[in-house]
């Protein structure tokens, strides 16, 4: 298990995200440190395919995803996002939403992402390092708040209801190239809701029940594909099931995998992910079926 005191442990974190310091703990800071998490740790949940309990405490989320290279998906990056962040001097709360993008219009998702609010000179403020779907900017929270992206994509924030509606409080919006995003966003570079959420405080016990339901629900994204994806500097890469999508400014590209050996050198060399040839062996994705 992971040890050594709060200062090893950022250390070591900002050198897994390449920063030879912690930045300032201001807005500019907030999202350069967001920044280099999200082009640093891959967006994944290789290990739900391989049948691995997803934890999500802050020992086991240092080890996985900074001492052994490992990416994660919402619960485990912004719970290291959290940690870190308090670390530098912006102490910051989860918050739990509904994930919109890509769902059937009317109908209520369940709360299955998690992102985190802050404080920054007295003003609230939303940050997510861990939504898959694209590259979400720290934003103020304020109605009509916006922030535009390397990849040419701008994101919104929209007071929808009221604290408590079903529905939603607040409503995260994106506008850009569908090219940079893991594939669910409509053929349109117009305004598309990507989840809605709530102010309410969050108990630990709320994420460990929303981590395993994410994690062990039969016929859901999680328990049923294989996800990876990550941000890179002018765009977006997405691995789902077999097929990759790269997209480096306005220029994208496409192919399949062919063979566990592709997908693992993918892994690798795209997403900076290290996994043994046993365990890419043993992903559903390469199961041979029986006869």
């Amino acid at each position: 298990m992971t040890t050594g005191t709060p200062t090893d442990r950022l250390t070591a974190y900002l050198a897994r995200l390449g920063l030879d310091a912690a930045p300032a703990p201001d807005a500019q800071g907030l999202a350069k440190l967001q920044a280099a998490q999200r082009r640093s740790i891959a967006f994944e949940n290789l290990d739900v395919r391989l049948g691995r309990p997803i934890l999500i405490d802050g020992d086991s989320v240092f080890e996985k995803l900074v001492t052994r290279r490992r990416g994660g998906y919402c619960f485990e990056q912004n719970r290291l996002f959290a940690d870190m962040l308090g670390a530098i001097g912006l102490p910051a709360r989860p918050l739990l939403a509904r994930v919109v993008l890509g769902a059937p219009a009317g109908e209520i998702m369940p709360r299955t992402h998690v992102l985190l609010l802050l404080e920054i000179d007295g003003q609230p403020w939303v940050a997510d390092a861990g939504f898959g779907g694209s590259f979400v900017p720290p934003l103020p929270l304020r109605d009509g708040a916006e922030a535009a992206t390397p990849d040419g994509a701008s994101h919104r924030l929209r007071r929808i209801g009221l604290p408590g509606d079903l529905g939603g409080e607040w409503l995260l919006e994106r506008a850009g190239p569908p090219a940079s995003t893991d594939g669910r966003s409509a053929d349109s570079e117009d305004w598309q809701p990507q989840y809605a959420f709530h102010l309410n405080p969050v108990a630990p016990v709320d994420l460990e029940q929303c981590n395993h339901w994410t994690s062990t629900r039969p016929a859901s994204r999680f328990t049923t594909l294989h996800i990876v994806s990550i941000v890179l500097p002018d765009g977006f890469a997405a691995l789902t099931e077999r097929s990759l999508s790269v997209a480096r400014g306005s220029v994208r590209e496409s192919r399949d995998m062919t063979s566990p050996e592709e997908y693992r050198a993918t892994l690798a060399d795209l997403f900076d992910l290290t996994l043994a040839a046993e365990d890419v062996a043993a992903l559903p994705l390469f199961a041979q079926p029986s006869h």
